[in-house]
């Protein structure tokens, strides 16, 4: 191994701490603080590798634990976007298309090319592993967001109808888990956590 190969490594080991000072739209259970993106990477990772055994195909777990790990990585220079910023999201793809050219360019070229991949086939939702993995990305938010009474949805006046859009992919990696989050949401309505497209 070459010394400037590890010089690399390290470099971009260094550049993403700075995931840690990201904050997201949710806050962490017990509600003091908003978590940052690092912690919503390692918590995603985790709820993979629990419920695995609901993704609607057998999937490789390892290459379903990368992605979840460097999906947000791009936040660093793009900053995380709310999923309901209609203005924020026009211009995301771009933004955090060119984040992944720099962030994943700091590293070797063989794991550059490897992790710059693991992250397009996330964003792009083509196979098993990466239809589960965007499960697991859009099932958090919402336990998190139950778990917090509402809290991030009122102060952002999201909508029901909004919600069930963001997180209709989870069918397509894990239709059980899917079944579940909608009766999540049906019980946020029903407590007042979440209006519904009526306003009740």
């Amino acid at each position: 191994m070459s010394e400037e190969r590890l010089e690399q490594q390290i470099c971009f080991i260094t550049e993403i701490d700075k995931l840690k000072a990201v904050d997201r739209r949710s806050y962490i259970l017990g509600g003091e603080r908003l978590e940052n993106s690092a912690e919503h990477s390692w918590h995603i990772v985790m709820l993979a590798m629990v419920l695995a055994e609901h993704a609607n195909q057998p999937v490789d777990l390892l290459r379903v634990m990368q992605m979840l790990a460097l999906h947000d990585l791009v936040e660093i220079d793009a900053g995380d976007t709310f999923c309901y910023d209609e203005q924020g999201n026009l211009s995301k793809t771009q933004r955090e298309t060119q984040a992944a050219e720099r962030i994943f360019g700091l590293l070797p070229e063989d794991q550059r090319d490897k992790f710059h991949a693991l992250w397009r086939e996330f964003e792009e939702r083509g196979s098993a592993e990466s239809k589960f993995a965007n499960a697991m990305d859009r099932l958090m938010p919402t336990l998190h967001n139950y778990n917090a009474q509402g809290r991030p949805w009122k102060e952002h006046g999201v909508r029901s109808e909004q919600v069930f859009e963001r997180i209709a992919p989870i069918g397509d990696g894990a239709q059980t888990l899917w079944e579940y989050a909608h009766r999540v949401i049906e019980d946020s309505i029903e407590k007042g956590y979440l209006p519904s497209a009526e306003g009740v």
